[in-house]
């Protein structure tokens, strides 16, 4: 594939012109972006605070077997493509062997690539080919559970006196006359040793009859919590951490990293006092401790590291021990919430509520100044968990385009570190599945099924919408690279291992490519932005019009520059006064928007009315 040429506008600050990022890490270049310079506001330089993270979840960017799963050298033939993008870091979802029961975060050997991504030696040429063009790389550390097929459990499961007995957690049951709680498995006499539910719907205990024990599984009953009170435990986990290390990448993300330290006793939850399985084992009495021996033990500043942070709301103190930087706190890089990701969503996958953009609004506002003066923000809207970004937070019909862009816009103009997840780039939808068949994932099978037994819902199609909305399958459905059959992911003769969405052939890489107003392009734009102004990463955020129903705008600023960001976040067109005065000696001038009329965008500002267009986004230099 030939390198598309972009043009002044869009080259790396590097000075370059091809798109390439310039230098290797280690490079003497790369390293004067790593000093921690401090800048006129007092925030730190850090090369991962700069960097936009480009998250490919493998099974579905791209295939090269023609199996119909996506596969490691299918990513290195698409490096090129990342790089003519302009990101700096590929997260990668996991690819070590496992019997995927949970697609990869069941975990059965943490130093062995899975058959079907591949092997070891093209992860090394993966590896190699990144950091040919200064791109890093950061794998999914899944250290909360393993699969049962993982040699730890598989000897933990043995016998009770198995020297790994202690790595899991194995009770006793109770007498099931004596508890509230039952499961449909295990001896009919006999109830679990708590009531937790799994995430993924049902108890989160199974019985062993081998041994007579229940052991403890928040997800599927394939992927036993491993027990981080036991030091071995913990051993083992920064060993295989520092191994990868070894091997040269850049960092880790941490999948559910505030389950690791589970309460004392295990005790059932208490419905009275509003506590549930979530409240239970989430921020556990030891987590901070566990992530402060990590970080002694194998960690250091110059690697990016994000947990992932499941629950509910957190409380902020939390989130500053996690991501601060002191002695005493954890010293992550940042952290993933999910605080705007539940608003509009129930208990249950197909259970909805309403929500407006001032919820949205106070949640990015409420985590923009919790961290303003210790920690760094992870940005994101959409991942391999998550519904797409212009059907969850967007107008995935008339005004597609427009949103995505607005979105963009928002995703790269906030404080902290931009996450774009494979398609995101592109304003890729959610899918129409049209029965359960369809789904592959368990989160969303296994609960639907359930309910569906139990009599809660009378059928799928009952709740067929809500589940179309919310599924995490919408995301993993694959990447359109053209329209060819199967959106050229995978060999026309093969069958990928779930279905495209059928609107591949308007939505593509290369029909994108080949238009300059297309999503592709603006993320691009917005890219090639932030990689050459300080003020788009590290400038003070300031927050406007917050009680707008329609309007998000704000204002960046980082010494004497100050950037204004205005976005019309509806499909109706909207008029507000300007929310901030400008000098009559300034001359403000519109960096990027999402409608091409630039022109008339720049002459609108200083009069103090601003007329904006449905979905558009507009960012001015004052």
């Amino acid at each position: 594939m030939d390198r598309e040429q972009p043009d002044e506008s869009t080259s790396r600050s590097s000075g370059t012109v091809d798109g390439t990022h310039g230098s290797e890490p280690g490079s003497e270049e790369s390293e004067k972006r790593d000093e921690t310079e401090t800048l006129p506001n007092g925030e730190v330089r850090r090369w991962w605070k700069e960097a936009v993270v480009y998250q490919i979840y493998p099974r579905s960017f791209n295939d090269t077997n023609g199996d119909g799963i996506g596969d490691i050298p299918g990513i290195i033939s698409k490096v090129e493509y990342l790089d003519d993008l302009g990101v700096d870091v590929v997260w990668l979802n996991p690819v070590y062997e496992s019997p995927n029961a949970d697609n990869g975060y069941d975990v059965s050997d943490y130093r062995t690539i899975m058959d079907e991504f591949g092997t070891m030696a093209d992860w090394e040429a993966l590896l190699a080919e990144l950091h040919s063009r200064d791109i890093r790389l950061v794998m999914d550390l899944v250290a909360n559970h393993t699969s049962d097929e993982h040699e730890w459990f598989q000897r933990s499961r043995r016998s009770k006196d198995s020297e790994c007995r202690e790595w899991y957690f194995w009770r006793e049951g109770h007498d099931a006359e004596a508890v509230s709680w039952s499961a449909s498995d295990g001896p009919p006499d006999e109830a679990p040793p708590n009531d937790w539910q799994s995430f993924f719907g049902g108890p989160a205990w199974t019985y062993d009859e081998a041994t007579g024990e229940w052991y403890l599984h928040l997800f599927d009953e394939k992927q036993p919590d491993l027990n981080w009170e036991t030091e071995a435990v913990r051993e083992a986990v920064f060993e295989t951490m520092e191994w990868w290390l070894e091997k040269g990448i850049d960092g880790f993300r941490m999948d559910v990293i505030n389950l690791v330290s589970k309460p004392p006793g295990l005790p059932s939850t208490d419905p009275e006092r509003g506590i549930d399985t979530v409240d239970r084992v989430t921020q556990g009495p030891r987590v901070h401790e566990y992530l402060q021996e990590m970080r002694e033990k194998v960690l250091s500043p110059d690697l990016l590291t994000v947990g992932e942070m499941t629950g509910w709301q957190m409380p902020m103190e939390h989130a500053r021990q996690y991501v601060g930087q002191g002695p005493d706190r954890d010293g992550l890089s940042m952290l993933f919430h999910f605080e705007h990701m539940r608003l509009g969503r129930g208990e249950r996958l197909w259970e909805t509520r309403e929500w407006s953009l001032t919820d949205l609004k106070a949640v990015f506002d409420r985590w923009q100044s919790g961290l303003a003066d210790e920690g760094w923000n992870a940005l994101y809207f959409s991942n391999h968990d998550q519904p797409r970004t212009v059907s969850r937070f967007g107008d995935d019909g008339e005004f597609r385009r427009e949103s995505a862009t607005l979105l963009a816009t928002l995703l790269h103009t906030l404080r902290g570190t931009p996450y774009i997840y494979q398609g995101q780039e592109l304003g890729m939808t959610n899918v129409p599945f049209e029965s359960l068949s369809e789904f592959r994932d368990v989160e969303t099978r296994n609960p639907v099924r359930r309910a569906i037994e139990r009599g809660e819902i009378e059928s799928f199609e009952a709740v067929a919408d809500e589940i179309r909305a919310n599924s995490r399958d919408n995301a993993r459905t694959p990447m359109q690279w053209s329209d060819d059959a199967y959106a050229g992911f995978t060999d026309a003769d093969a069958e990928p291992w779930i279905k495209v969405n059928p609107n591949y052939e308007e939505i593509n890489v290369a029909a994108q490519r080949e238009d300059p107003q297309s999503v592709w392009h603006y993320y691009r734009r917005l890219i090639a932005l932030r990689d050459e102004h300080d003020v788009m990463t590290y400038g003070d955020y300031d927050p406007l019009l917050q009680d707008h129903e329609s309007v998000w705008a704000y204002t960046r600023t980082l010494g004497d520059v100050t950037w204004f960001v205005v976005l019309n976040v509806s499909g109706t067109a909207t008029t507000v006064e300007a929310p901030i005065e400008v000098t009559e000696d300034a001359d403000p001038g519109v960096l990027i928007a999402n409608y091409p009329e630039e022109a008339r965008a720049h002459e609108e500002l200083p009069g103090g009315t601003l007329e904006l267009r449905p979905w558009e986004a507009r960012v001015y230099d004052l």
